[in-house]
C-alpha cells in the first residue's frame, strides 16, 4: 500500500530529525525494501551531527564493522565543535544551574540583561553562545538537553526572530521525547506567533501555517484530545485555505478525525463541501469513501472503500499507532473508524430507503449476515434511530422522520452572527492593509 504512503509529500514539510520516527514506522511495517529505508535514514543523517547513529546505520546497510574515513573524522569535528560551544555557554550555562541567582531574574527582559551583565559579566555574546550550543544539541540528538537550553533562551533573549526558530526547535525536541502535553502548549504558543506576526509576504505565512500543521500532526494522534484539537485548528478559515492551496493531502487527517469524532458531526455538511471542490486535486481512500457515501450515494463503492480505507489507516504513520495488549497488538483508529464508516453507510442507505432488506445490509456494511443482523439491533437499542426489524420478512423498516420546520429556521441562522464576524474582520484587515501601502 505504498501508493497511498503520503511521506513523499509530508516529509518536507518537517525538520529532518521529525523524519525519523516516520522511516522507523515505514521500516516496521516493510512498506519498502529495508536497504531503500536504510540509505533514506544515512542521507538525513549526513545532514545532522548524529555521526554514531549514522555509523550504525552504515554497518548494518553494507555488513560490515568499518566505517568509511569521512565519517570518522566528521565525528572528531562534531567532538571539538560541541566542546568549543559547551565553553562559550559555560558562564551563562552555569548562571542557569544556580537557583538563588535564577530566582533574581524577572519578567523584565531588560532588566535581566542589564543585571547579567552587572553582576555576572554575562552580556548578548554569551546568550548567542547558548542559542548556538542548544542547537548544536538538538543536531547531536541530545533532545532534552536542547529544550531546556532553548527555553531558558527564549526567556532571557530580545532578539524575536532568533526566539521564534527557539521556539521551533523546543517543539520539535518535545515531539521527539514525546512530551505531548508540553508539545501541545508548545504547538499552541507557536500559533499565536504566526497568527499574529507580521510577515514580509502572505506566502511565508501560509508557509508557517502549512508547516505547523505538518508538525501537528504527531501531537494530535497521539494527545489525548487531539482527534477534537485537530479539528478546531484545520477547520479554521486561514488553515483550511493553506491546506486546500497547498497541502491537501492534510484532508487525510481532518476527515479521519471528523469520521472518529461523533460530537463534530455538525461541522461535516460543510467538509463534504471541501471535498467535493478538492476531488481532483488529491485522490485518497478515505477521501473517496466518504465521496461515495455523501455524494454519489454509492454503496458498493463505499465498501470497496471501506476495505482500502482500512490499508491506508494500518499503514500511515500517523493513524496506524498500535497498542500492544498482552501478546496481542491493535490498531484502536482503525476499529473505531471502521465501525463509524459503518454507521455512516447504514444511516445514509436508511435516509433513502423506507424498507431495507437485511439480505442486502451485511454486503453494504462489510460484515456476515449474523454480525450485521447483531449489529443492526445493538446500533438502534443504544441509539434514538428510528428503525424497527421485522424478523419474520427480514426487513429493517424505517419510521418516517418529518423535519421540524422551526429546527430548520434555527439551524440555517445559528451561523449567521458568526459568519458576519468573519466578514467584518476580513474587511478591517483588508482596509488595514491597504493603508499601510
Amino acid at each position: 500500500m505504498a501508493t497511498h504512503d503520503l511521506t513523499p509529500r509530508i516529509a518536507p514539510n518537517l525538520d529532518r530529525h521529525l523524519v525519523f520516527p516516520i522511516l522507523e514506522f515505514l521500516q516496521e511495517r516493510e512498506l519498502y525494501p529495508d536497504e531503500q529505508i536504510l540509505k533514506s535514514k544515512i542521507e538525513l543523517l549526513n545532514k545532522t551531527n548524529m555521526i554514531d547513529y549514522a555509523m550504525d546505520i552504515h554497518k548494518s546497510l553494507y555488513h560490515t564493522e568499518d566505517v568509511p574515513e569521512d565519517m570518522v573524522e566528521r565525528r572528531a569535528e562534531v567532538v571539538a565543535r560541541l566542546k568549543a560551544l559547551e565553553e562559550a555557554a559555560a558562564p551563562l550555562v552555569s548562571f542557569l544551574q544556580n537557583a538563588n541567582a535564577v530566582q533574581e531574574l524577572r519578567a523584565d527582559k531588560q532588566y535581566n540583561l542589564q543585571m547579567l551583565n552587572d553582576l555576572y559579566q554575562i552580556g548578548l555574546e554569551q546568550i548567542e553562545a547558548l542559542y548556538q550550543y542548544a542547537k548544536f544539541q538538538f543536531e547531536c540528538g541530545n533532545y532534552s538537553g536542547a529544550a531546556d537550553y532553548l527555553y531558558q533562551y527564549r526567556a532571557l533573549s530580545t532578539n524575536s526572530e532568533r526566539s521564534l526558530s527557539a521556539l521551533w526547535g523546543k517543539l520539535a525536541a518535545e515531539i521527539l521525547m514525546q512530551n505531548w502535553d508540553i508539545a501541545f502548549e508548545e504547538l499552541n504558543r507557536l500559533k499565536e506567533i504566526i497568527d499574529s506576526k507580521s510577515y514580509a509576504s502572505p506566502l511565508n505565512q501560509v508557509q508557517s501555517r502549512i508547516w505547523l500543521m505538518h508538525w501537528s500532526l504527531f501531537i494530535f494522534f497521539n494527545h489525548d484530545n487531539g482527534r477534537t484539537h485537530i479539528i478546531d485548528l484545520f477547520n479554521q478559515d486561514k488553515y483550511l485555505n493553506a491546506i486546500q492551496t497547498n497541502a491537501p493531502h492534510l484532508l487525510r487527517y481532518l476527515a479521519t478525525a471528523l469520521i472518529v469524532n461523533k460530537r463534530r458531526r455538525t461541522q461535516f455538511k460543510d467538509f463534504i463541501k471541501v471535498i467535493q471542490q478538492e476531488h481532483y486535486a488529491f485522490q485518497d481512500p478515505i477521501i473517496e469513501f466518504l465521496t461515495c457515501v455523501y455524494v454519489n450515494y454509492d454503496f458498493d463503492g463505499a465498501q470497496k472503500k471501506m476495505r482500502e480505507c482500512e490499508e491506508v489507516i494500518l499503514n500511515d504513520p500517523f493513524l496506524g499507532k498500535r497498542v500492544e495488549e498482552g501478546s496481542f497488538s491493535t490498531v484502536p483508529l482503525r476499529d473505531e473508524f471502521l465501525e463509524n464508516a459503518r454507521l455512516f453507510i447504514f444511516e445514509t442507505y436508511c435516509r433513502i430507503h423506507q424498507r431495507i432488506d437485511m439480505g442486502v445490509l451485511p454486503e453494504k456494511l462489510n460484515l456476515n449476515y449474523e454480525e450485521a443482523e447483531s449489529w443492526i439491533v445493538n446500533l438502534i437499542t443504544t441509539s434514538k434511530l428510528p428503525a424497527k426489524i421485522d424478523s419474520k420478512s427480514g426487513t429493517v423498516f424505517m419510521e418516517p422522520n418529518h423535519p421540524n420546520v422551526y429546527q430548520q429556521i434555527i439551524d440555517h441562522t445559528k451561523a449567521l452572527s458568526g459568519r458576519t464576524y468573519k466578514l467584518v474582520n476580513q474587511l478591517l484587515e483588508k482596509s488595514q492593509t491597504q493603508a499601510a501601502r
